[in-house]
């Protein structure tokens, strides 16, 4: 990662910029960049934005049209000169130029009117790549930051769940995202062992749309799948509630109509719910004997939207032989441990919460 060396002028002038911010200008802002939704913070505000990672862009000219929460109203439904994009698949940028867009949209909207280039902290998956997080960087500087830092999701989510990661006792966290799903047993600030799949939210909607497809012969949407699986959607479980989905009948044509149950989620869940209890497994045996135990004792933590499918927590405990909680607020905990970090970053501390390996950029 590039550094740029400044002198003690330029310095000053930076930290009088800082001092002059307190006033109720935005230093310091952090976003839980994900594939699905994005969370922003600011320092001594708190999560003030809760939107859909969609942008809809003009198809011919490439204008950003609406972003968040009205563009995802337009996911499969728009005209032939629009288009709804989601800048960012499998946790990482695919777009830079309308997720670049879409971050500055979104700095905007939590801070409108703010002066200052804030500092931007920014969560990215576990054991992402340097050209995956020189993409999050320059989107963030592109946008209007004036210094990014960059934080794994983990250890993100761990601190915001209540955990203080700079103890040497080790916990694992699984935060399902929309994009990745992050394996990772934390300790002393730092992850020891981790993964990071790209089997999570999005595969269990179009596992959905599969089973939809070959079981009924009825082809539904994204958008659907989803609302289903938020509604009825499990792993394990009794599977009692049932809900009507319409969608096009392959055969017909036609629009058509099925009740689908929870039950039938889970038969659909299952491939990719086992995916991630078999990364679970692996990740519990490359941890070291000390930490594993400290784990035994501990428990898994989940995090992320997908941890909400109803017996995802009774599945890794029943696979897993150990204790799973659901963290208090699974949603937001990414963003609420970003939000924790925030009065960290101009003291630029050393192990204090690891960010991401310290890496950051000046401009």
């Amino acid at each position: 990662m590039e550094y740029t060396l400044f002198t003690d002028k330029h310095r000053k002038g930076r930290e009088d910029m800082d001092k002059q911010g307190q006033g109720g200008f935005a230093r310091a802002i952090a976003m839980d960049l994900g594939t699905t939704s994005v969370l922003v913070a600011v320092r001594g505000r708190g999560i003030l934005l809760q939107e859909p990672s969609v942008v809809a862009v003009d198809r011919h000219t490439g204008k950003i049209l609406q972003v968040g929460q009205a563009a995802r109203q337009m996911l499969g439904r728009t005209p032939g000169d629009l288009v709804a994009v989601r800048p960012l698949r499998e946790g990482v940028i695919s777009d830079c130029t309308v997720a670049e867009a879409m971050v500055r949209a979104f700095l905007h909207k939590a801070a409108p009117g703010r002066l200052l280039k804030p500092r931007l902290l920014v969560s990215v998956p576990s054991g992402i790549s340097e050209v995956a997080e020189r993409a999050v960087v320059e989107a963030g500087l592109q946008a209007g930051a004036r210094r990014v830092y960059l934080m794994e999701e983990p250890l993100a989510a761990a601190l915001g769940a209540g955990i203080d990661i700079a103890q040497p006792e080790g916990h694992m966290v699984v935060d399902i995202g929309g994009g990745t799903t992050d394996v990772a047993v934390a300790a002393l600030g730092g992850v020891v062992a981790s993964t990071c799949l790209t089997t999570a939210g999005d595969q269990f909607d179009e596992a959905l749309i599969q089973y939809v497809r070959q079981t009924h012969g009825l082809l539904i949407g994204a958008r659907t799948a989803e609302e289903v699986k938020c509604a009825i959607g499990q792993v394990a479980g009794e599977g009692e509630e049932t809900l009507a989905v319409k969608g096009r009948c392959l055969n017909t044509g036609l629009p058509r109509e099925v009740t689908l149950s929870g039950k039938e989620t889970e038969t659909a869940f299952a491939p990719v719910a086992q995916t991630i209890v078999s990364a679970v497994q692996d990740v519990l045996e490359r941890t070291p004997p000390e930490l594993a135990a400290d784990v035994a004792v501990s428990g898994i933590l989940l995090t992320g939207g997908g941890s909400l499918l109803r017996g995802m927590d009774a599945l890794l405990a029943q696979e897993t032989g150990m204790a799973t909680h659901l963290a208090e607020d699974p949603i937001r905990a990414v963003a609420l441990g970003l939000e924790a970090t925030l009065p960290h970053l101009a003291k630029r501390q050393e192990g204090v919460l690891n960010l991401a390996r310290r890496r950051q950029v000046e401009v």
